[in-house]
């Protein structure tokens, strides 16, 4: 049994003022599939924290089923997707976009970010009826390698999308990490003025599940209901997603939770860099990418739990830790006093 797990950043539970909202309100009946007054305080706290009264918010179990279903709403059956090669719909969820019938254009992407230069390139490629049409272009913030858009960069993406008539849609599962970083400077505000659509993951912060899909798109709002109906989103007891929102949005508790994740993952990056660690890209928000020998990474584990990211030569590899609301000092302290007994 590893003394602590860094795998992910859902392994413990939920925070105390989730279950609290859940516990308080058990007993109340109220109205289902989303209808509830916990929901609706959720939605109007998040269009608050936007500045878009208008926005439709809606509430989903996890991150594929949010990220499938609104990329169907969004695509005819010749459209596709342009995404980075490192995308989560392009490595890690089991090609659930193609089952639907649509294209994934995975570009090659060092830092994990898309340009849009790349995007433009990518639409001139597709130029007629033999070949599918990109239609959506898909960024996460902060992306599967832990970088962030700069605000400049997002800017550039979303001019290029609509002057070719793209539509942008921004993965927010680990999204209040990246609002909570120092290195950001992208506010919710501007981030939801520049694009068609986005999440603020909650599984991923301090939730038992759930995702908060916003639509900024007005023509991305009607009949969405229909689409989350047929793909078994629409839940008879939507009050679970809705509770745990409501805490979560109320006095920005996600934001509270997303700045101890980063500051444990500042911590430890911190901690292997005094200790001559490199790493695969600077350490930003709660995801850390530390390069260390096979053999260290073999001792490691046996102590610790992560991932093993990708082959750096034949001797070093980078590794995954990730950070939550609830990593506690010592396990990153255990991990970094392990460093000296690995060398």
């Amino acid at each position: 049994m590893p003394t602590y797990r860094f795998f992910d950043d859902y392994s413990e539970g939920a925070h105390p003022r989730v279950l609290e909202v859940l516990a308080d309100s058990n007993l109340q009946q109220e109205p289902g599939y989303g209808h509830d007054g916990l929901t609706g305080r959720a939605i109007a706290l998040l269009r608050a924290a936007i500045g878009n009264a208008s926005a439709a918010v809606h509430l989903v179990s996890g991150g594929t089923q949010t990220n499938l279903i609104a990329l169907a709403s969004m695509l005819r059956p010749f459209e596709s997707v342009i995404a980075a090669e490192s995308a989560h719909i392009a490595v890690h969820e089991t090609g659930a976009i193609e089952a639907t019938g649509h294209k994934v254009h995975a570009l090659r992407s060092r830092d994990g970010k898309l340009h849009a230069d790349q995007v433009r390139d990518c639409v001139a490629q597709h130029r007629d009826e033999h070949m599918v049409r990109p239609k959506v272009v898909f960024v996460s913030q902060p992306t599967e390698l832990g970088t962030l858009y700069a605000a400049r960069e997002l800017e550039d993406l979303a001019r290029a999308c609509r002057e070719l008539d793209l539509l942008l849609y921004l993965d927010g599962a680990r999204l209040p990490a990246a609002l909570a970083s120092p290195a950001c400077d992208l506010p919710l505000p501007r981030l939801a003025a520049l694009v068609d659509a986005f999440y603020l993951g909650g599984t991923k912060n301090g939730a038992l599940l759930g995702e908060a899909l916003v639509l900024c798109n007005p023509a991305l709002q009607a009949d969405f209901r229909f689409h989350l109906k047929q793909r078994g989103a629409l839940l008879a007891k939507g009050r679970v997603l809705g509770a745990q929102f409501a805490a979560l949005l109320e006095d920005d508790l996600y934001l509270q939770l997303a700045r101890h994740a980063n500051t444990m993952a500042a911590r430890l990056a911190e901690g292997l860099r005094a200790a001559g660690v490199d790493f695969l890209g600077e350490p930003v928000t709660n995801q850390v990418f530390p390069i260390l020998t096979d053999r260290a990474i073999d001792a490691l584990r046996g102590e610790f739990g992560f991932h093993v990211w990708s082959r750096v030569d034949a001797q070093h590899s980078a590794i995954r830790l990730v950070t939550s609301w609830a990593t506690p000092e010592w396990a990153v302290d255990a991990l970094l006093a392990a460093l000296p007994r690995l060398r």
